[in-house]
């Protein structure tokens, strides 16, 4: 009954039969508990996550700074001889398989800009498993127990089924030199973090910010910048963990992670340096027993003497 000044107006409910009275009815008992829920909590669930803490020491340097300091590095060091285990995977990704190759002793001789002489022994016996040259424009590689070389470019233009043939010599130069960045590179610096330590049991973790020292190349028929190069840089040392290497179509060609610096003389150098090429679905670890720099390296070093008879493969 509504009351407006003078007269009262009835108004009259239509009559609803029983079963829209009991559907009604069942409607509101199941909408009641899923309004209450959120005030009683018993839609909510509460779960552990990781809790981060900043590292103890966070060091800071203007772009400028780092850019000086990665070619300082660079220009310090003029060769590179280093004794070395070398392992290495790779994986298939068709059988879900990976296959680790046993350890070698191996031997790393660099002398910039681009001259290169790596060299594998076969476990046990200490005779050579593998002798690769390279100027910088064409690579050699000798596989005694094979009686087999392989020649070719420095980048791969078409993939071979053998992950080893498609290796290259610049992904140990790129790997163990760092590039210097010229006045005229085109570059940039941004902040990231990275996550250390991680223990599943306590959840405790160190977050710790990170330096991105990017270089980029200019597409040639366009404007567009595409990334060649990515230096990972600890905030807590200053020092490289990880560089990326792009290639022409911007993705990742070879990855290195740096672990476990040591000193070597005065020269602050990672012991271990794992390479990984996603492309062929492969990984090198270079482990350092002995490392030298700056010693006086002949062209001769850097010669490979291939026996008559052998078989060359040329690769493209």
């Amino acid at each position: 009954m509504i009351q407006f000044p003078g007269r009262l107006v009835l108004l009259r409910r239509e009559p609803i039969s029983p079963r829209e009275f009991v559907s009604r009815r069942i409607l509101r008992m199941l909408l009641l508990p899923v309004l209450l829920f959120p005030l009683t909590g018993c839609l909510v669930r509460t779960r552990n996550i990781l809790i981060t803490t900043p590292p103890d020491v966070v060091l800071s340097e203007s772009p400028g700074q780092l850019v000086q300091h990665m070619n300082e590095h660079y220009d310090a060091l003029q060769t590179l001889t280093a004794t070395v285990n070398i392992s290495a995977t790779v994986e298939h990704a068709d059988t879900g398989e990976a296959k680790d190759y046993t350890s070698v002793r191996g031997f790393i001789v660099i002398r910039k800009p681009d001259m290169l002489h790596v060299r594998g022994l076969l476990p046990f016996v200490s005779t050579p498993a593998f002798d690769m040259v390279s100027d910088g424009k064409e690579f050699t590689v000798y596989i005694p127990p094979l009686s087999k070389a392989i020649s070719g470019g420095m980048t791969v233009t078409t993939a071979s089924a053998n992950a080893f043939e498609n290796l290259r010599p610049g992904m140990f130069l790129d790997s163990l030199l760092l590039q210097r960045i010229g006045k005229d590179d085109l570059w940039s610096v941004t902040s990231d973090t990275r996550i250390l330590d991680t223990n599943s049991k306590s959840h405790h973790v160190i977050e710790e910010p990170d330096y991105n020292l990017t270089t980029y190349r200019k597409s040639p028929d366009s404007n567009q910048l595409m990334p060649q190069h990515v230096v990972h840089i600890s905030r807590r040392t200053m020092l490289p963990f990880q560089l990326d290497v792009y290639d022409d179509k911007g993705e990742i060609e070879t990855q290195a992670i740096y672990d476990n610096y040591a000193k070597y003389g005065t020269l602050t150098f990672p012991s271990r340096i794992t390479i990984r090429r996603p492309q062929q679905h492969m990984m090198v670890t270079l482990d350092i027993v002995k490392l030298d720099y700056n010693q006086q390296l002949e062209d001769d070093q850097f010669k490979l003497e291939i026996p008559d008879g052998t078989s060359i493969q040329h690769l493209k």
